[in-house]
């Protein structure tokens, strides 16, 4: 058995080497070939738990700034995305009320990047996010493509604990009676 593994991770580096190859081949005979916004690696998110009941998420203005966006924009998504609030951090970390994982943040980030950061077209992150009047825009610079963004909206389904028995978004029904959502 741990023959047969050390073969396959030696063949799966073979196949990795031959990969890394073909692409510097083509990106110094064709670099229009090859999208260089392919190859952004972001990291994963660095999550810590602050007693029971706050999650600071410590890198988060660092993917700021390797998405190039504003961390006030990031910082609403995701809230609506959590359903939940934050508190000021002096550190210019997030930190968010509730239990969360990495994963939990991993997620909300790529739909993030996939909304409001890739270019449509040709699937580049080199884009520009800009507001003009009500709405926010975002500009390719790789092949000059404009889209409008999607607007921000609260997602109270994302964690898969509460219920959805919002009505509106203000109005909560419990037990027969209407009450005034306090979230």
């Amino acid at each position: 058995m741990a023959d047969e593994s050390n073969v396959i991770k030696e063949e799966v580096k073979d196949e990795q080497d031959i990969l890394r190859r073909v692409f510097n081949i083509l990106r110094e005979n064709s670099p229009e070939l090859v999208g260089f916004s392919l190859l952004t690696v972001i990291m994963p998110p660095q999550v810590l738990l602050e007693g029971t009941k706050k999650t600071i998420f410590v890198n988060f203005m660092d993917y700021c700034k390797t998405m190039r966006r504003q961390p006030a924009h990031v910082r609403a998504f995701l809230l609506a995305e959590l359903g939940t609030s934050d508190t000021p951090d002096a550190q210019q970390r997030l930190v968010v009320r509730g239990r969360l994982t990495s994963k939990n943040f991993e997620g909300l980030l790529r739909r993030y990047v996939c909304g409001y950061v890739v270019c449509f077209d040709c699937k580049s992150t080199n884009t520009t996010f800009t507001r003009e009047v009500r709405l926010f825009f975002v500009r390719c610079e790789q092949c000059g493509s404009e889209r409008c963004a999607p607007q921000i909206r609260m997602n109270r389904t994302y964690l898969g604990r509460r219920k959805t028995g919002y009505i509106g978004s203000s109005s909560l029904i419990m037990k027969g009676k209407e009450t005034k959502d306090t979230d």
